[in-house]
């Protein structure tokens, strides 16, 4: 009986130990031993079955990369309106600009007009400064008033010396566009004219309503535009010297730009009975005769 009693302890004591065991060996099997004798917390299984990302160490030259991007980022906010600002026309700047050849009136004289030559390096007879006058719309040569500079100079935006020097090839080029040219060309005898006007008021100090040209500012404006792509300029300005005439109206004008485009240099196809003013006709007359003799 007290063998049995002893026996009793003894076999729950071994059936505990093998429960523990039996428990032990799982757990050993899944690998986790040693999460459960370190730390009985419920979360050691997890982060052991789980472990944590490790974040990544940026090198140095990520952090060199991204301070210049954010460097970049900050310059480029600065630059964009700067440059804009740059490249924006100024009324303002167009108008000091304007008086730098005024003075203290509101239209740029002779004088005025010298040094304004001067300073975008055009010579006064240039033909690209009658390009610019028909840009600025002005309407006595020798002359910008305030308006005409502020409307022309802001169509072309330029407001300062270097922007118009920088715009001269452009109004250069304008000269070979053929219905600009027919513009410009009939532009010219009105500028001309009223330049005259202008003058013939000053020294009479009557007001005249000139209708036409004297022949020495024709032939001056025709050499300009004409003398160097119509072949037979030289020998009509030698008609104009000999001829009768004294002055060139705005008819005869129109029509010697058609003649210098329509005409064959041996003036094959020149019709007598045409719609020609007469000084054309006179002019054929005269070269057919100097060309037989």
């Amino acid at each position: 009986m007290f063998c049995v009693l002893i026996d009793f302890p003894l076999n729950s004591h071994l059936t505990t130990l093998a429960s523990i065991h039996k428990i032990h060996h799982t757990l050993h099997r899944l690998n986790l031993t040693e999460d459960v004798g370190q730390d009985s917390h419920p979360s050691a299984c997890c982060s052991r079955a789980m472990p944590p990302r490790k974040k990544r160490r940026t090198s140095a030259g990520d952090d060199m990369s991204a301070k210049k991007s954010r460097q970049d980022s900050v310059f480029r906010k600065h630059e964009t309106p700067q440059i804009c600002e740059e490249e924006t026309f100024s009324s303002k700047r167009c108008l000091e600009w304007f008086y730098e050849y005024a003075g203290c009136d509101d239209v740029v004289g002779p004088e005025g007009m010298e040094k304004f030559c001067e300073d975008i390096g055009v010579e006064p007879e240039n033909v690209v400064m009658l390009v610019l006058a028909w840009k600025l719309d002005a309407q006595s040569m020798g002359y910008f008033t305030l308006q005409e500079w502020l409307r022309g100079m802001g169509s072309l935006q330029c407001d300062s010396t270097e922007r118009l020097r920088n715009s001269l090839d452009y109004l250069r080029s304008v000269l070979n566009e053929s219905t600009s040219f027919k513009l410009i060309y009939r532009y010219a005898f009105d500028f001309a004219r009223c330049g005259n006007e202008s003058s013939q008021n000053v020294l009479t100090g009557q007001e005249k309503d000139q209708r036409s040209l004297d022949l020495n500012t024709a032939k001056c404006m025709l050499g300009l535009l004409l003398g160097k792509t119509w072949s037979l300029f030289p020998v009509f300005n030698q008609f104009l010297e000999q001829s009768k005439y004294k002055v060139v109206n705005k008819d005869q004008w129109c029509n010697v730009l058609e003649f210098s485009r329509t005409i064959n240099l041996d003036l094959s196809n020149y019709d007598e009975d045409g719609a020609w003013p007469v000084l054309l006709d006179e002019f054929v007359e005269w070269y057919k005769e100097r060309q037989m003799s």
